[in-house]
């Protein structure tokens, strides 16, 4: 097992008290450090923190406190330019990412999964192939100190996490795709890709490093780091690949595509890596095969809830981003058929371009119905899709309007391409409600443009 740095002394002011940081102060408190939480707002946070001696500082931004502290955890939910986290960087405070904390509080193994999708339900798959430790929904601090020595820890590595990295460099790491997202946050494309590519920089020889295959074969790409690179992919160049309608690995099939229980192209790509991952740290490939064959996928990623009169009704609110909407229109395309999808669409665009969408919706929506604060610049960005738009505003009605005009053999899909902060506390209250929904009651009608 590679050495970790330890983690610096305390105080520890820890900035940002929603799910990450409380378990990053809960931890350091039961290290026997001293701690301080302080976040802008006014989050829900229980009484556990205060009751485990953490010292709370709500709705202030905390400048002042950082004369009584020596290091700083930051969420990954609050931005580089807090003016807290600026400030404690000018006092040459070390200020570490809740990921990165976790890491060198725990001795286990890493698998680390970032992209700007999948990132999901590839974890819940590597972890459903391993049976081990994930951290999907979890902070991985509240995994310190819950974890047998030899378990594995699967976890989830967004660009708001890896960008708060120091020396972060996880047995095994795997990047999915990387495409426009979270631009309202990072300075531009370039420097989403630099944060995801921080998955890959501090590894050594003997780490796994996990890439698309075309990516490791562009030589104009950003170094990768010390790591063994290793490809998937639909070329012969890729060591997890597809041909002939099997999944291959190293040139050997492991099983036919049609074998998966996961719709889609994408989840295709998703099984390649999750295996490629498995395989190359040594997993047998009949434990492989048999996960693979198994797994059915995760809560509010193209999930098929419901089914009324031949209508299919579709919860993938995880799709908080274009590419990922885009995702959904290619799962549920009928090649050759009439337009049968019915999409839901909308919430915080975060300052995507949404004229991406335009060519799918013309050839496979029937109609599209907008939510959420940013449902009028979308139906502008849409309006080269020549399909039907219904600005609905609320969920409620967009499901009605939905509801009432499909027809059996079409599909109902929320895919909102958005995040959900402006109507929902996060992307689960938002699909939660869609379930709750399907199961009864009558809605309000939306107009139609």
């Amino acid at each position: 097992m590679k050495a970790r740095p330890e983690i610096p002394r305390g105080p520890y002011l820890v900035v940002g008290m929603a799910r990450s940081g409380v378990a990053a102060a809960l931890a350091l408190r039961r290290a026997g450090e001293r701690v301080m939480g302080v976040d802008a707002g006014e989050p829900a946070i229980g009484g556990e923190p205060a009751d485990a001696g953490v010292e709370l500082h709500l709705g202030e931004q905390g400048i002042a406190l950082l004369e009584r502290a020596r290091a700083v955890v930051k969420s990954p939910g609050v931005p580089a330019q807090a003016p807290v986290i600026a400030a404690a960087r000018e006092r040459d405070l070390p200020v570490l990412g809740e990921l990165e904390l976790a890491w060198r509080m725990l001795a286990n193994e890493f698998i680390a999964v970032t992209g700007t999708n999948g990132k999901t339900t590839t974890v819940e798959l590597i972890g459903h192939i391993h049976r081990v430790a994930g951290n999907v929904g979890t902070a991985a601090c509240s995994l310190v100190g819950r974890l047998e020595g030899d378990a594995t820890v699967v976890c989830e590595a967004s660009s708001f996490q890896l960008e708060d990295t120091l020396c972060f460099a996880p047995e095994a790491a795997v990047l999915l795709n990387v495409s426009p997202d979270h631009l309202d946050r990072h300075a531009s494309m370039a420097a989403y890709l630099t944060a995801k590519l921080r998955i890959f920089a501090r590894q050594d020889a003997q780490d796994i490093a996990i890439a698309p295959a075309a990516m490791l074969q562009d030589q104009a790409r950003p170094p990768l780091g010390r790591g063994r690179h290793l490809g998937f992919g639909f070329g012969p160049e890729a060591e997890m690949r597809e041909r002939d309608g099997s999944l291959c690995w190293q040139g050997q099939p492991l099983l036919e595509v049609r074998e998966l229980r996961l719709r889609g192209r994408h989840n295709t790509e998703n099984a390649m890596a999750a295996a490629a991952v498995c395989l190359a740290r040594g997993l047998g490939r009949e434990a492989v095969r048999a996960g693979l064959r198994s797994f059915a996928g995760v809560p509010h990623r193209l999930e098929e809830v419901a089914n009324r009169g031949g209508v299919l009704f579709v919860n993938d609110s995880k799709a908080t981003n274009v590419a990922s909407t885009l995702v959904a229109l290619d799962a549920f395309a009928q090649p050759g058929a009439r337009a049968s999808i019915h999409l839901i669409l909308g919430g915080q665009g975060k300052g995507q371009d949404f004229t991406a969408l335009c060519a799918p919706i013309r050839r496979s929506c029937r109609a599209v119905y907008l939510i959420g604060e940013d449902a009028g610049a979308i139906a502008a960005a849409l309006v080269g899709a020549q399909t039907a738009l219904h600005e609905c505003v609320e969920l409620e009605r967009a499901l009605a309007a939905a509801e009432q005009a499909a027809v059996a053999g079409e599909v109902v899909v929320l895919s909102p391409a958005c995040a959900s902060f402006d109507q929902f506390a996060d992307f689960e209250a938002r699909g939660d409600r869609f379930r709750e929904l399907l199961g009864g009651g009558g809605f309000p009608a939306c107009a139609s443009k």
